[in-house]
């Protein structure tokens, strides 16, 4: 990797000092901006309140949801806030481990949620992701919350030998320091879904169970260390934070899993008020869950403005960058179908994607269609680091968009869409490969999903709507009364599985259909 570092302020290049110099004196030189990256799971872009407002709601083709998000709507209205952030494989550990890595999940690792059944999904320890370029640069790295890109290990520091949870199979998992990718600081955690019992190993692997709503206590957590609380950082290194919140994420089913003040809002509203997509079926028994999901999203607006308050109070607010986004939607009863995730829908592949960096990147709203593997090289290139994104990177840095929507940058034009099951398992029961089950292509215009058969690879389903005419998805067009356009979108995504060398190229599969 070239460890050269430039930093992109305003738009200008500020080069790095000679070689000799160690990296923090070059961020110390240069002012490096501070960064946090904020991400709940399972938040859909369409549950921002902002969307059917003035000036937002005239550039999306839905009617975003009922929701209170007063923070989030005016940190949109100081950010650039993309429209068609994608999630190409809309799954927690998928997601993940192309978020650190910058790599699609053939490369990350991270071909499936993570756990103890599954080897064959982990993130890559040799891996060079996120937070070891920002440590290597001179930052402070420190990650909070939910991880959930390991594979669970009988490594419970409490419990020699043992998982950190007794189910089988084991879901949660502990960080050991070597696998924590170049993050100093760390309270954080596998997956554990109680929202109201959470549980954290900091860096030291001691276990902390705060009984307070997720969220909430993570905040306080993150405006501790930006306070040097029990000197947590170096207040000469520029920081960079990670927040992955679990909420919005399920459960979402009790006052157990939201907090009331939050539930309130919503309580006595009907469900046809809240489920307002008219690809919804309200008869469906997950339609109960709409107040606690929507109680949760606003949960989440008051914790990211308390973290937001803090930077103001502390006088770091116009040099750190803070992006919020999430690593996979939820379908919420849309589409008849109980699985959240996991699809091509735009429920479930569409994600919030805002970035406010005060006097460098100008307030407004942009279509590019960014993928969860642009993102690392992105927050890298925000910060003058784009020199530094490792040769392995298979994403974009399209940092230069957010200082210049008119820069000389190639926009892409389609994402891809990715979905993978278990494969082959061992004796013990264990997945020892994966199955690329779904292959597909998200366009301005299109949405093209093709899914094959496990046993012969051949093409067992489709789903192929026209996003602009139908933009919730209720018209499933035939294949073969659009042949036209299917070739056209069978040929753009052969070109991109070929670009990131998928296992769909590799094995030709459909290669009757797709022109690798």
């Amino acid at each position: 990797m070239n460890k050269s570092v430039s930093f992109l302020l305003g738009g200008l290049t500020l080069l790095g000092t000679q070689g000799c110099k160690t990296a923090q004196h070059r961020a110390d030189e240069v002012k490096a901006p501070n960064i946090i990256y904020i991400f709940p799971d399972q938040y859909r872009n369409q549950a921002l309140g902002f969307w059917s407002q003035k000036g937002y709601r005239e550039r999306v083709n839905f009617q975003g949801d009922p929701v209170h998000t007063p923070h989030l709507d005016a940190f949109a209205r100081e950010s650039m806030v993309l429209t068609s952030a994608m999630s190409n494989c809309p799954l927690s550990s998928p997601h993940r481990g192309m978020l650190l890595s910058g790599m699609y999940p053939n490369k990350s690792g991270v071909t499936l949620n993570c756990n103890s059944t599954r080897p064959i999904s982990t993130l890559r320890t040799d891996a060079e992701c996120i937070g070891d370029v920002f440590s290597q640069s001179g930052y402070d790295c420190a990650y909070f919350g939910k991880l959930h890109t390991d594979f669970p290990t009988r490594n419970d520091p409490d419990r020699p030998g043992k998982y950190v949870e007794d189910r089988v199979p084991a879901w949660d998992a502990y960080t050991p320091k070597e696998h924590r990718h170049g993050f100093n600081y760390w309270y954080s955690y596998g997956t554990f879904d109680e929202h109201k019992n959470p549980h954290y190993w900091d860096t030291d692997g001691k276990k902390h169970e705060p009984k307070e709503w997720s969220p909430l206590h993570e905040a306080k957590q993150v405006i501790a260390y930006l306070k040097n609380k029990d000197r947590a950082r170096d207040p000469k290194k520029p920081f960079f934070i990670m927040v992955g919140m679990n909420p919005p994420h399920s459960p979402y089913r009790s006052l157990d899993d939201c907090e009331e003040e939050d539930f309130n809002l919503y309580r006595n509203q009907p469900l046809d008020s809240l489920l307002i997509r008219p690809n919804v079926d309200l008869k469906m028994k997950k339609a109960e869950s709409a107040r606690y999901y929507f109680a949760s999203v606003t949960g989440v607006d008051r914790a990211f403005g308390q973290i937001l308050a803090a930077l103001k109070e502390l006088g770091l607010d116009q040099n750190t960058i803070v992006v919020f986004s999430s690593d996979h939607g939820e379908t919420m009863c849309s589409q008849r179908t109980d699985d959240p995730k996991n699809s091509p829908y735009a429920e479930s592949m569409n994600v919030p994607f805002m970035v406010r960096y005060p006097g460098k990147i100008k307030p407004g709203i942009d279509p590019l269609m960014l993928s969860s593997p642009d993102i690392m090289p992105t927050l890298l290139g925000l910060c003058g680091l784009g020199k530094s994104i490792p040769n392995e990177v298979q994403g974009r840095n399209f940092a230069p968009l957010f200082f210049d929507q008119q820069a000389a940058v190639k926009r892409p034009d389609a994402a891809l869409y990715i979905q993978n099951v278990d494969g082959e398992k061992d004796a013990q029961g264990l997945v020892r490969s994966y199955f690329p089950s779904s292959r597909g292509i998200k366009t301005e215009r299109y949405t093209l999903a093709l899914y094959i058969n496990k046993k012969t690879k051949k093409l067992s389903k489709s789903l192929l709507f026209d996003d602009l005419n139908d933009p919730y998805q209720l018209h499933n067009l035939p294949l073969d009364q659009h042949k036209e356009v299917v070739a056209d979108l069978c040929r753009r995504m052969g070109v991109l599985l070929k670009e990131i060398n998928d296992p769909w190229y590799e094995q030709r599969i459909l290669s009757d259909r797709i022109a690798y």
